[in-house]
């Protein structure tokens, strides 16, 4: 079940693409040891395991990830979710590239593919949700309380 529990942005670390990867494997398979990590790559990623161990290193100095020691081993796993990072680096783009508007995205959305009808469902599920029970918006809400 996907945590529901919103992090500040700030509280979540930036991660590198490369330390994306590795993070997305502990994500997928749950607690490893580095050794595990780098097996369970792609095969095409090209990286040595002493990468990856760095990568696992910097991880756990942002805090992103954590480790139990175990004799002369260590078991890495995630200590952000992936909906958390998802969350700060989609804040992020939208701030950066976009300059703060959802609506690029929406019409992204709109012409991009074909959407399920159970996505369908759940769009209309978070646009009901944002509009709130008088089916208003947060801007009309506030507009009307100013006049």
């Amino acid at each position: 079940m996907p945590s529901h529990r919103r992090e500040p942005a700030s509280a979540i670390p930036s991660i590198s693409t490369a330390e994306l990867e590795v993070i997305k494997t502990l994500w997928d398979h749950g607690a490893l040891a580095a050794r595990d990590v780098f097996t369970a790559l792609p095969a095409d990623h090209g990286w040595a395991y002493k990468t990856v161990k760095t990568l696992l290193a910097r991880l756990v100095a942002k805090g992103a990830v954590t480790y139990d020691q175990i004799g002369n081993s260590y078991l890495y796993r995630a200590a952000v979710s992936r909906e958390q990072v998802t969350r700060r680096e989609l804040k992020g783009f939208v701030e950066r590239v976009l300059e703060g508007s959802l609506l690029p995205i929406l019409h992204f959305i709109e012409g991009s593919r074909e959407l399920s009808a159970a996505e369908l469902a759940q769009l209309e599920h978070l646009l009901q949700k944002k509009r709130g029970p008088a089916g208003r918006s947060p801007n009309d809400r506030e507009r009307k309380k100013q006049s």
